[in-house]
């Protein structure tokens, strides 16, 4: 199968499996799920998802955060895990959003970037999911299939993600990279999985596009 028609399988299989993209994590507004996102980092969607309410209910946009002690904040999220961290930097982005940006989430990769907890994957998901921005978040599920469908040489997310940005178009890219951690969860897990069953390895086999 030559690059180009093993990118266009990949696509359509995928448009065909998830017409619909819901974002994972819950959220009400661009705040709410930058908090949401920094909770993910090392954490299940699901479990992000049950302790959120809690942390909403006492604090649901960057002031009410910043009243909040970073211990208190710790004492909510601590089925997260990184507590520490994660409640040290809930607490410093929200300070920051509420002191410097009117209480409005930042809207471009170098201010998200600048908040504390906040890396280059965060801002991505942020930048597409809240602002529409064309962004290609590069988790775990998305590098390992951009690897087993040979689509990237698989060395770091930052290689991954250039290399999905130039196999398929700009307007595609906030559908796919939801598109590929849905297909990831459901069809091509890291354990036990088998490519002669699954819809997309099945098909494309592992052989590097680059070869």
């Amino acid at each position: 199968m030559k690059k180009a028609e093993k990118v266009r399988f990949i696509e359509q299989k995928l448009n065909e499996l998830y017409p619909e993209t819901p974002i994972p994590l819950q959220h009400k507004d661009a705040y709410t799920l930058l908090v949401a996102v920094v909770l993910s980092a090392q954490c299940t969607d699901e479990r992000v998802n049950m302790i959120t309410p809690y942390l909403f209910e006492r604090a649901d946009n960057p002031k009410d955060m910043a009243q909040l002690s970073i211990e208190e904040i710790a004492d909510v999220i601590r089925p997260c895990g990184l507590t520490p961290m994660k409640s040290k930097g809930i607490h410093g982005l929200s300070q920051i959003i509420h002191e410097n940006y009117d209480g409005k989430v930042p809207s471009t990769f170098e201010e998200l970037e600048a908040l504390p907890a906040v890396g280059h994957k965060t801002a991505s998901v942020v930048m597409s999911q809240a602002f529409g921005y064309p962004a290609f978040p590069v988790d775990t599920h998305i590098h390992r299939l951009a690897y087993r469908w040979g689509l990237s040489s698989g060395k770091n997310v930052v290689q991954t993600e250039k290399d999905l940005k130039r196999l398929f178009p700009e307007d595609t890219w906030n559908r796919l990279h939801l598109q590929i951690i849905f297909f990831g969860r459901e069809h091509c897990p890291a354990r036990g999985h088998d490519p002669n069953v699954c819809p997309i390895c099945s098909v494309v086999g592992r052989k590097s596009l680059f070869n």
